[in-house]
């Protein structure tokens, strides 16, 4: 089980409390709300949300700061591509007939879960509440089956379908919302499908990932950074999967924006040369090992040593991992509330031979919030089978090299008239082959005369070709080479934006001493939507064009700010802008109309400082650049000890 989450000053978190605040002040609602709310709407409009000014702002200063601390940092190539994906792409990809997740059905109430989920929530439910889980007089579980629950909950990512089928039979696990026993596990298909056009004769799906983009477009952006490798590219956008039953807020949606990156390396030379910069960098490991043994307490130690032990299998992945950790904690990410955990081998992704996730700690538990996979040459092999295109590196070698290898030759006397226009596709086929199946099908042809091979869609529809020996002949050849071929790994950072956002805005949430009603979102001065609030006093005229002046110097510099001139006090405007996550309030008052002098206020400490209004800009400046700390400016602007004192 998750530990117990707390505010950013340690006391319990209550979660009503928190979303009350993200909803009050128009940080996400629901989509379609007032419909869904209607006596006449039928349907599900579940995990859809309308994201709100703040939220938006929130959203559009993550990702700013992910592009300047991976796309700019790293040099890397931006790509934009559609959202509509052909099924072929993705039917090569794998994604068609695996990307799916286990769900059972109540047949009482006609309720889809996922499966994983239903065994997860019960079991933490009984654990924290007895036998009967939230069921009230319940008798406390006896140490053995406390033991058992926990050592499931620990491996709940590496059981498959008839393995949740299995727990849910024994352990009389039911629907919480009714007691109905659930039917068995059948897999689910996460992705939308639609078609394109009036014939409806091409199917298409709502991509569910970024990923399959940037894969295709491989060899131009190769040529683009002219031939060298290795190198990365990155997308944002959005991206959509059909869950099962979307709950837990903006955590699990059926939209959401991704950014992900693709880093292209050598096979066989997966180190980094940027990796001393991070090697020192500490992070909480989850291996898999540890969760096998049925234990949850993740190691912490630097990269390097987890490189060095191959914990993390390699130099690249490992630095991925680093700038990943620096960047959680950039934006406002709690370290004691940040874990990874390497993906047990039931739960890898089909295209996957390692991944780790980035996982932080939520009221909800803990929650996948960046994915690190070594996809290994999956992708890229998989599309150029199919498609003959040769998404592969071509380097030079310092000298010529004498190679064997198994040639294929196409009688092209023969094939023309045989297959006609397939014979084209035919020859692409065979042109795509690697060495290893090239041999394998030389034995046969010796074996049989004659070999099956996997081809695009042909004129009659058949996806397969038979080839004698009249036709094909496969033999091996010593030639002199000055180059290598080789089809690129890739190491894979996928971030999930509004997960990232919703957890972040859990762990900088707290409130004043004594008084729950005054909640403050400790934001970073980076991200935060609005950095200044500009307060006057009252609504006295001749604050207005000092206002007004003010907001547009700030602007000019780029330093978003919001003015609040209503009728209420002071005090209340900062408050509820402290829940809005404004870092820093400006008052204008009698002195600013005096002697032109302004007041500076933190939000956590609600320390002002006084100061002319050029030095209070410069210091607002030097804050949202990161040039200067609250500290530092606190010392260099004397403090703020009310209207009429010498500033």
């Amino acid at each position: 089980m998750a530990p117990p989450m707390t505010t950013l000053k340690g006391e319990k978190f209550d979660r009503s409390l928190f979303e009350s605040v993200l909803k009050r002040r128009f940080f996400f609602t629901e989509s379609f709300e007032i419909y869904r709310l209607s006596a006449n709407f039928k349907g599900d409009n579940r995990g859809l949300f309308d994201y709100g000014p703040p939220g938006c702002g929130l959203q559009a200063n993550l990702v700013d700061a992910w592009r300047k601390h991976f796309v700019l940092e790293e040099n890397m190539l931006e790509l934009d591509c559609p959202v509509i994906t052909p099924e072929l792409v993705l039917q090569t990809s794998g994604h068609v007939d695996k990307f799916a997740d286990w769900m059972c059905k109540d047949p009482v109430k006609g309720e889809y879960l996922r499966a994983d989920h239903l065994v997860e929530n019960v079991l933490e439910s009984r654990l924290a509440r007895g036998v009967n889980g939230p069921f009230k007089d319940s008798p406390k579980l006896d140490s053995s089956t406390i033991a058992e629950y926990n050592d499931i909950l620990a491996k709940i990512d590496n059981f498959d379908g008839p393995e949740l089928g299995d727990l849910i039979k024994r352990l009389d696990i039911r629907n919480p919302d009714g007691n109905g026993e659930v039917l068995p596990p059948i897999p689910f298909n996460l992705m939308f499908k639609s078609t394109i056009g009036p014939s409806a004769a091409a199917p298409v799906y709502l991509r569910p990932e970024t990923a399959q983009g940037q894969f295709l477009n491989f060899k131009k952006l190769l040529d683009y950074n002219q031939g060298s490798m290795p190198f990365a590219s990155a997308s944002i956008g959005k991206s959509y999967r059909n869950e099962i039953s979307p709950r837990s807020g903006l955590l699990r949606v059926r939209e959401f924006l991704m950014a992900e990156i693709e880093h292209y390396v050598d096979p066989q030379q997966k180190s980094h040369s940027r990796f001393t910069e991070v090697s020192e960098v500490t992070l909480p490991l989850l291996d898999r090992e540890t969760q096998l043994a049925g234990k949850t307490t993740p190691q912490t130690m630097t990269v390097n040593q987890a490189v060095t032990s191959k914990i993390i299998d390699n130099e690249t992945l490992g630095y991925f991992l680093a700038r990943v950790m620096l960047f959680l904690l950039k934006i406002g990410a709690c370290p004691s509330k940040i874990r990874f955990r390497q993906h047990l081998a039931n739960e890898m992704a089909h295209y996957a031979c390692d991944c780790w996730d980035a996982e932080l700690l939520t009221s909800y538990g803990w929650i996948e919030c960046v994915g690190c996979a070594d996809r290994s040459a999956y992708d890229l092999t998989v599309h150029s089978k199919y498609t003959g295109a040769p998404l592969v590196v071509k380097e030079a070698l310092p000298a010529p090299v004498k190679v064997e290898e198994w040639q294929p030759t196409l009688d092209k006397k023969l094939i023309g008239p045989r297959f006609k226009r397939d014979a084209k596709a035919i020859h692409t086929t065979v042109d795509a082959l690697d060495q290893a199946s090239l041999k394998a099908l030389a034995a046969e042809l010796v074996k049989n005369g004659a070999v099956t091979i996997n081809t695009p869609a042909l004129s009659d529809g058949k996806t397969t070709v038979e080839l004698s020996n009249e036709l094909l002949t496969i033999s091996q050849v010593t030639r002199s080479v000055t180059t290598r071929e080789y089809t690129p790994n890739v190491i894979e950072p996928s971030f999930g934006i509004g997960r990232i956002m919703y957890s972040v805005l859990e762990h900088v949430y707290w409130h004043r001493p004594s008084d729950v009603a005054r909640a403050v979102l400790s934001l970073p001065i980076a991200v935060a939507p609005t950095k200044v609030l500009i307060v006057p006093l009252s609504n006295q005229p001749q604050f207005t064009p000092l206002i007004r002046k003010l907001s547009t110097r700030l602007r000019s510099l780029g330093v978003s700010n919001n003015i609040d001139a209503s009728n209420a006090s002071i005090g209340k405007r900062y408050a509820r802008n402290d829940e809005l996550g404004t870092p820093l309030g400006i008052t204008i008052d009698f002195d600013t109309v005096a002697n032109g002098s302004v007041t500076l206020r933190d939000r956590d400490t609600m320390v002002q400082v006084r100061g002319p209004e050029d030095d209070v800009v410069q210091a607002v400046k030097n804050l949202v650049d990161g040039v200067e700390s609250w500290e530092q400016v606190s010392q260099r602007l004397p403090p703020f000890l009310g209207q009429g004192h010498d500033a």
